[in-house]
């Protein structure tokens, strides 16, 4: 079909708007409309800058057009569509994007947002009478859910668009999204759904998890695919000064990373953590002798400030943003024409992703700086920068539903529509998810959200629904339902304190400016007079009082910078087996900065190089110790959980092993005899996670945590309550005396069912851990040096590292890698 073809399958006034931006619709876009006209479930998958979002909003743009046109301002209020994304700021910007067109198009509809950030009065109206186009988040709909009347409010919606699909369906969000989807599709069966991503690697999946009926044998979802885009241009910043052996904070690349901003019109700075966005902003403030207005975005700092900034980008104000996570997902700053990935991305979809946000268009190519904060960053951002041209996706695979997202889903359900057994079993087999659950399993779901199960039914506390004389299951009472609404959600963050505001040496008060949030443990180690870096400001600590941290804006040198617990990347499986193959592989190095190819080459002069398809470990002594260091090449998580394991296996051996350290590439342990000796492959053994995961298990504290977690999404405990909440140490409190009980009298709990199954994939990395132990079985190259090998010097530096962050943290591993690389480079 040509353009003008293309223009006259348009109603008016869409043709007329196309034409007078001298646009025409694209062939995707053109299949979104004939998939509505089927009214069947599509998934649309095209490069960023493609019109995918357009795509997806078109079919419902011209339904409403017809609709508004014949109802005028005075029809009633009816959701049409329902516009779902992983995050706030993208329905933000989706929300001030779809305005463009309604509005040149003359347009009378209604189009609003609701977020966790909307008020509660606006909430109650939009309820009350909801708008054409509603844009929410998973956990707004999962509200939705847990209310009364849910067959009025949903009626009439005709269509759910989901964005960036590949974000959501993986993690327990996508669970209790899918749940939610099943609920609605009993009030609106015929309410179409709509995919959209730019970086889905398993398109079939996607498309099942989309599906209303994703049992069916044959797919009934419609896969459209967009044209592919201009390949974007990816170079990676190689310092003159010596790249550093370990370390995150990149502050060696700080006046290069200046320099690119101050070349662009506009850029957007990723970093992979809050502490980094701290950091990094203000590195490069104080660099900033040109007085560029640069500024930070992250999920910590206040609704206002975050709003203030995408206000700020949306008009063109700002020359540079750091920003984490909070703007990486199909965000359109039409201004920028640079990213700058500090730090490697962890993934080829993220880079890919956050690649999209710069020359949002499709013709354009994007433009990318990639600045390593290491030297095993180097390799993985060649890594990612070769995948990307290869366009190879990586992503988390689809599994199976969780039981402690069940459990809330279940509660909601309650609190919303009575029920039976028999048909919520049947509704909830229609989510992906959970196409498969076993009656026996949600029977056991259902018995604790009712009662607590077995080992706690004795307690009046845990028993949260009722069965009547009708056979529907209901809340026990309102304030149960009210508790149960205060806690939706599946993103489960450590312990916050709001942080405020006060005047200098006031100390703990009422009121204040909010700035944001900062994790407990972090304010624990602060005490009056302490400076720190948060909301781009130095900070005075004052004091705290229940869940507020007080503050004044201070000066100084060396502040402190906060951490937080959650919020870090692993790294993909798939760019971790590009990195193995990347270091065993001689003649690919020429791609690589002289200094990383001299220390590949004098590694493998002094040892041996690791194998993609076996395990290198070398054992040495130093400082009358001796160590241990193998390379899986699996992530900090995966290394943890194989450093706890080996332990305990080397102390049964009798070589006394001390402890051990991981990072994302190695894993060192050191002890008080030689390990040189130790029969290696009994020690790599995958049999490791057996009785020796079970028996570690047992008393692990991030198993703990684990259950924890689990228990707070599942509802057993509730962290919220109307006017009050607890702390994190009440949390924890509650949730280990359960944990415990639970251990003893009933293991078999389906809570701890849950956990063992996230211990799989979460804390523990279990996994994959699993995974790589198999692969290697048998295929383990050990090497007795004199001395530390080239490739062990970055995790080495990890030992007995304090934690302490930025610049001072910076400077200690500068210090310390001194001794160790002259040590490691030495030929005698």
């Amino acid at each position: 079909m040509d353009g003008d073809q293309a223009l006259s399958s348009l109603p008016e006034p869409f043709a007329r708007w196309f034409a007078g931006r001298g646009w025409r619709p694209r062939a995707h876009q053109l299949a979104m409309l004939d998939a509505a006209k089927a009214g069947e479930d599509v998934l649309l998958t095209a490069p960023t800058g493609g019109g995918k979002t357009l795509g997806g909003f078109l079919p419902s743009l011209i339904d409403l057009a017809h609709i508004s046109a014949e109802g005028g301002k005075a029809r009633p209020h009816r959701l049409h569509t329902l516009y779902i994304s992983p995050l706030k700021a993208l329905s933000q910007d989706v929300a001030r994007n779809l305005m463009s067109p309604v509005e040149e198009m003359g347009l009378t509809l209604r189009i609003e947002t609701r977020t966790g950030d909307t008020p509660q009065s606006k909430r109650a109206r939009q309820r009350a009478a909801p708008p054409d186009i509603l844009l929410t988040t998973p956990e707004q709909l999962a509200l939705f859910v847990a209310q009364e009347n849910g067959a009025a409010f949903f009626a009439d919606l005709q269509a759910i668009i989901i964005d960036e699909i590949h974000a959501l369906a993986p993690q327990k969000r996508g669970d209790l999204l899918s749940l939610g989807l099943a609920a609605i599709n009993v009030y609106a069966p015929a309410a179409r759904r709509i995919g959209l991503s730019a970086t889905v690697k398993d398109v079939q999946g996607h498309a099942r998890w989309l599906s209303r009926d994703p049992g069916a044998e044959t797919l009934t979802t419609r896969v459209v695919r967009g044209e592919a885009g201009a390949d974007p241009e990816i170079s990676i910043l190689t310092p003159e000064a010596r790249i550093p052996w370990a370390g995150h904070m990149g502050i060696h690349a700080m006046e290069a990373v200046y320099e690119e901003i101050r070349r662009a019109r506009t850029a957007l700075i990723f970093v992979n953590t809050r502490s980094q966005a701290e950091f990094a902003f203000q590195q490069l403030w104080r660099l900033n002798e040109d007085a560029l207005p640069i500024a930070l975005h992250h999920g910590s700092l206040s609704v206002e400030q975050r709003r203030k900034v995408e206000g700020a980008m949306a008009a063109g104000k700002l020359r540079g943003v750091v920003c984490t996570s909070t703007l990486d997902l199909g965000i359109d700053w039409g201004d920028v024409d640079l990213v700058i990935q500090l730090g490697a991305p962890k993934g080829t979809s993220r880079l890919i992703q956050r690649l999209g946000r710069a020359n949002h268009r499709l013709d354009e190519p994007s433009r990318a700086v990639l600045v390593p904060t290491n030297r095993f960053e180097h390799l993985e951002c060649l890594s990612a920068r070769d995948a990307v041209a290869e366009k190879v996706l990586d992503g988390e695979p689809l599994k199976e539903g969780a039981l402690d997202v069940l459990a809330q889903h279940v509660m909601g359900r309650a609190c919303g529509d009575p029920f039976t057994a028999d048909g919520l079993y049947s509704e909830i087999r229609t989510a992906a998810p959970y196409a498969r659950l076993p009656r026996e399993t949600f029977d056991r779901v259902l018995e604790f959200v009712a009662t607590g199960g077995y080992a706690l039914g004795s307690y009046d506390r845990f028993r949260r629904l009722v069965q009547g004389r009708d056979a529907l299951w209901r809340a026990r009472n309102r304030t149960v339902a009210q508790r149960h609404r205060l806690n939706v959600g599946t993103i489960i963050e450590s312990p916050m304190l709001n942080v405020r505001v006060v005047s200098k040496g006031k100390g703990p008060t009422r009121g204040g400016h909010h700035l944001g949030q900062l994790e407990e443990w972090f304010a624990d180690q602060l005490t009056p007079g302490d400076t720190f870096l948060f909301a781009g400001q130095v900070l005075r600590f004052e004091g705290t009082s229940q869940t507020d941290l007080f503050v004044s804006r201070a000066g100084g040198e060396d502040p402190k910078v906060p951490s937080w617990q959650g919020g870090k990347f692993p790294l993909s499986t798939y760019l971790a087996e590009r990195v193995r193959r990347l270091v065993s592989s001689p003649g690919e190095w020429e791609k690589l900065p002289g200094q990383i190819r001299e220390w590949l080459e004098m590694q493998k002069l002094r040892s041996r190089l690791p194998e993609p398809d076996r395990l290198l470990v070398e054992t040495f002594p130093r400082a009358g110790r001796h160590y241990l260091v193998c390379y899986p090449f699996e992530g900090r998580l995966a290394h943890s959980t194989l450093g706890m394991l080996l332990t305990r296996r080397l102390e049964r051996a009798r070589f006394k092993p001390l402890g051990f350290v991981a990072n994302e590439y190695a894993l060192s342990v050191w002890g008080l005899e030689d390990m040189s000796g130790a029969d290696f492959a009994a020690l790599f053994s995958p049999d490791m996670m057996g009785d020796d995961l079970e028996s570690w298990l047992e008393e692990s504290v991030l198993m703990q945590r684990t259950f924890r977690n689990c228990a707070l999404i599942s509802g057993l405990i509730e962290r919220r309550f109307p006017g009050q909440e607890k702390t994190g140490r009440q949390v924890s409190f509650s949730a280990d005396l359960i944990y415990n009980v639970l251990r003893e009298h009933e293991p078999g709990h389906i809570l701890m069912q849950a956990a063992r199954a996230d211990a799989a994939t979460g804390l523990l990395d279990i996994r994959r851990l699993s995974d790589r132990l198999a692969a290697i079985d048998g295929r383990i190259d050990a090497v007795a040096l004199d001395r530390v090998s080239p490739l062990a010097v970055p995790v080495m530096l990890e030992i007995g590292r304090e934690p302490v962050y930025g610049e001072a943290h910076e400077a200690i591993l500068e210090s310390a890698s001194e001794d160790l690389v002259e040590e490691a480079i030495r030929l005698d």
